[in-house]
């Protein structure tokens, strides 16, 4: 196989499992809230009957199940609020580490600029979950901004020319 294909192959295989790092390592250490047991609901009543005593406790009971429904809602869209801002300073550290890694490796920076780019994915994704419109607002705006940085940098900026081997060669001899 081609090396430049297996070095795409690893870029995107890299990025994808450093999503997958942040995303596992966030499940792992702060799982989310526990979903309530859900049970048979109860018979209808009719409109002007009075329920019997089984189902007036039917209905109670579903009560308390839709209050504990209602309480894991609002819960889970904490969590994935909690969950959408650990997120993206993760996504933000990876970004900011491939602009370190740019000169050294550009097969490892990519990657790692894949994972970070994945990872703000998953943030944004998680910040929709919250239903929470400024946070969601935050993390898209954090988003654009990095990406726009990063487009920059990567496609737009002036760098210094590759030196040929000759040029290099008359550099370090000094001729």
């Amino acid at each position: 196989m081609d090396n430049n294909v297996m070095k795409i192959v690893y870029t995107f295989f890299l990025g994808a499992l450093l999503a997958l790092f942040v995303g596992l390592g966030i499940q792992s250490f702060y799982p989310g809230p526990e979903m309530p047991e859900p049970t048979a609901g109860a018979e209808f009543v009719p409109g002007g009957s009075t329920p019997t005593g089984e189902q007036r406790e039917e209905m109670e009971e579903n009560d308390r199940q839709w209050q504990q429904w209602q309480q894991w809602q609002e819960e889970q869209q904490s969590y994935s609020r909690n969950v959408a801002v650990v997120a993206l300073g993760a996504s933000v550290v990876l970004l900011g580490l491939s602009l370190v890694l740019e000169k050294r490796n550009r097969v490892l920076t990519n990657g790692v600029m894949l994972g970070g780019l994945f990872t703000l994915i998953y943030a944004i994704g998680r910040s929709f979950a919250s239903s929470e419109t400024t946070m969601t607002f935050v993390a898209v705006s954090v988003g654009l901004a990095v990406v726009l940085l990063l487009g920059h940098r990567r496609f737009f900026q002036d760098r210094p020319a590759e030196k040929t081997p000759e040029e290099a060669r008359r550099e370090q001899t000094g001729v």
